[in-house]
């Protein structure tokens, strides 16, 4: 069994092939998708893919992409929407200082809110962070003094400080396709040092796609590939690997179904 921690289903990469993507997964032994919210205007598309299919569940949140175009004034959208049965974790949200594409401040203000809205729901954060790194641990820090929340730095391309003060903090890592790439020798020594408890994979689809998909859509199914490369980067068995990232995924969201 794998699980997916982090794909966008929603989008239009994957158009009228959601059936053929969704079967390609369960051949490839993916159990659970977490099919992840970017805006508040597209999260009904994001959460008809969850109720469409069992095995997917979903998340609300504003891309840090988008904090400018909406703009939260308090956490209230993000917890009326996390009632959903099948909503089970609060963003993807936090710092994007490599694009920009969204004031800093209106950055750390909506990453502010999602981090309240954990804290209420009890359901664990997603954290995107890119070139951001002092700043996205400076918040973490404040909100966690300030109330406690679980959460995971998805597709992890940081350095070993990052990991360290999430790990510190309690947050979990998720490791993406990145892992494969030639250029991430530095990201798979950290990734290598990751406490087993505390890892999770993911595709980030359709974005990412692994060895030896690169070029290609990414989608769920290429999460084994990902986890066969950390599996051997960590040097243990794939199925040891798979089945401890999926533990540690229900572990973290709690609100996810086990498959039977």
């Amino acid at each position: 069994m794998l699980v997916d921690s982090h794909c966008h289903l929603e989008f239009a990469d994957f158009g009228d092939e959601i059936d053929a993507v969704m079967a390609r997964a369960r051949a490839a032994g993916v159990s659970t998708c977490v099919s992840i919210g970017t805006r508040l205007a597209t999260f009904p598309q994001t959460r008809a893919i969850a109720e469409r299919f069992a095995e997917v569940w979903c998340s609300v949140g504003v891309h840090p992409h988008d904090a400018a175009v909406e703009p939260l004034d308090d956490a209230a959208p993000l917890i009326e929407a996390a009632r959903h049965p099948k909503v089970v974790g609060i963003g993807e949200t936090g710092l994007d200082y490599f694009y920009d594409n969204a004031p800093r401040t209106a950055q750390a203000h909506n990453f502010r809110l999602h981090i309240t809205a954990a804290r209420e729901t009890g359901l664990p954060l997603i954290v995107h962070t890119r070139d951001a790194e002092d700043d996205t641990v400076a918040i973490l820090r404040e909100e966690m003094a300030a109330g406690p929340f679980t959460g995971v730095l998805h597709c992890f391309s940081g350095t070993q400080k990052l990991a360290d003060a999430a790990l510190d903090l309690g947050l979990y890592i998720s490791a993406s396709g990145i892992v494969t790439f030639k250029t991430a020798e530095a990201l798979r020594e950290v990734l290598r040092r990751v406490p087993p408890e505390r890892l999770l994979v993911e595709t980030d689809a359709p974005y990412l796609a692994p060895v030896p998909h690169r070029g290609k859509r990414n989608e769920p199914a290429f999460v084994a590939d990902t986890a066969r490369a950390l599996a051997a980067l960590r040097g243990v068995a794939f199925e040891e690997l798979a089945r401890a990232t999926s533990d540690n995924f229900f572990r973290l969201f709690t609100k996810a179904a086990r498959p039977s």
